[in-house]
């Protein structure tokens, strides 16, 4: 058994239950994730009245949340190269669960820091978690697809939360605590996840060669107990997978195979959070500030998320017209546009218009990005680079709320969408002009193994870019 043909089975495996469980096991955590990553933004204009909470402290908290974020990315990105993607994904769960329901409790700025902080643990940490497998699990030319299905159906939680925040907040002075609890009924997710198999990529690339034939036989049962034959492997290069069970220290993630897709992850993922959550976080606040009223905020900003699902679908069609690298720079262009265009209207239609479609753009870009870091990093780095990356960006949103309030407070609202929109054309910038030219075909070891100036014909004719 080597890694070309632990790929190879992988890769052949027909669409199965065996693939919808993991996409729909993956989308159940996705969905408290994405609703809890919103609670802080829902409940904020309810914090500022009832626990006091100015907009210096609702920065402060939010930038403690991302603080956390990077923690978790960057530390669950190594304990899950290590000790496995399934047993990281269990971790991760847990924990954001379990410290979504003590923000509830919270009863000072100081407490709420402290919850929020722990939450954006286990939050950056699932995510990272889950995308790895994702990867590592699913076949190459239906990726795209699941990673899509997966992030509409976690998407939904954007909405759901919304709706919710709306219903309860107005409650009462302990409204905005209910908002909360919602996140720690992911908790019901970790049976599912605990069924899943460990990824046989891993358990090779950490010479457990047969724990990997294990689990790849396992799985092709299942694949074959649905009805579906399974097709021959098509042979995977061997240069594609070279080094694949090499145990590799951190600094390997900026040596010459992999600095330049490292270094430019990191820039896409920075610039791109800081415009993400500079518009989602700040959305409600900044609307009540404009002199609406936090329900009719609420309300409009409840109509804005209902573009998150539908994005997420986006993303799909967009990757395999223009592939991973173009796609998500066009997204990227698309929302730098729309962010501005919103934060020059006034008149109600157009606020949700333009916020429905920015939350669309928003969201096409997630479900691409958590389908293309991953795969510019080998096995054995896979869930550690991916982890460093992602959690640079949450990193860079600790400044990000202070930034948007100073900004904010010298030159005003529409000032606000200007310092957004500059930090998407960034991104696309940094991917048309600096990413590597080209695309992986689906075959996850490609690109984290050949530099970026490896020919682009390299790539197995089997691939697509779906």
């Amino acid at each position: 058994m080597t890694m070309e043909t632990i790929a190879a089975r992988i890769d052949r495996l027909p669409s199965s239950r065996f693939h919808r469980g993991v996409v729909l096991s993956l989308a159940f955590i996705y969905f408290f994730e994405f609703a809890d990553s919103n609670a802080f933004s829902y409940a904020a204009p309810a914090l500022r009245e009832h626990l006091g909470l100015g907009i210096g402290s609702i920065a402060l908290v939010t930038s403690a949340t991302f603080l956390g974020m990077f923690c978790g990315a960057v530390g669950a990105g190594r304990f899950a190269d290590r000790v496995g993607r399934r047993r990281g994904l269990i971790v991760a769960t847990a924990v954001f669960t379990v410290f979504s329901l003590l923000n509830a409790l919270a009863w000072s700025t100081g407490a709420l820091l402290a919850a929020r902080f722990a939450t954006g643990i286990g939050l950056a940490a699932m995510t990272v978690c889950a995308n790895t497998y994702l990867a590592e699990l699913m076949p190459p030319v239906r990726r795209g697809k699941a990673q899509a299905i997966v992030s509409f159906i976690g998407h939904l939680g954007i909405p759901a939360m919304a709706f919710a925040a709306k219903l309860v907040v107005p409650l009462g002075e302990h409204g905005w605590r209910l908002v909360f609890c919602i996140g720690a009924v992911g908790a019901l997710a970790l049976p599912l996840v605990a069924r899943l198999p460990e990824s046989p990529r891993w358990l090779y690339s950490t010479g457990r060669a047969e724990q990997a034939v294990r689990a790849l036989t396992a799985i092709e049962r299942r694949v074959a107990a649905s009805g579906h034959p399974l097709p021959e492997p098509v042979p995977v290069p061997a240069s594609s997978v070279a080094g694949e069970r090499i145990s590799r220290p951190y600094r390997a993630l900026f040596s010459p195979g992999l600095r330049r897709s490292t270094l430019v992850l990191a820039v896409v993922w920075i610039f791109t959070t800081l415009g993400y959550y500079g518009f989602l976080t700040w959305v409600p606040t900044l609307l009540a500030d404009q002199g609406i009223s936090v329900v009719d905020s609420l309300g409009y900003t409840t109509l804005i998320t209902l573009g998150a699902a539908p994005g997420a679908l986006l993303a799909w069609p967009v990757s395999a017209w223009l592939g991973r690298r173009r796609g998500i720079a066009l997204v990227c262009v698309l929302a730098a546009v729309c962010g501005l265009v919103y934060g020059l209207s006034f008149n109600p239609v157009l606020v949700v218009v333009f916020g429905f479609c920015m939350a669309a753009l928003l969201m096409a870009f997630g479900a691409q990005m958590y389908t293309y870091s991953p795969e510019l990093f080998p096995t054995a780095l896979r869930n550690t680079g991916n982890g460093l990356v992602y959690g640079l960006g949450r990193l860079s949103n600790v400044f990000d709320p202070m930034v948007i309030a100073a900004v904010y407070g010298f030159a005003g609202y529409q000032s606000v969408f200007v310092y957004i929109g500059l930090c998407w054309l960034i991104s696309a910038g940094a991917l048309v002009f600096c990413a590597p030219r080209k695309e992986s075909g689906g075959l996850i070891e490609s690109l984290g193994e050949q530099g970026p100036g490896t020919p682009s014909n390299t790539v197995p004719s089997h691939g697509t870019r779906h």
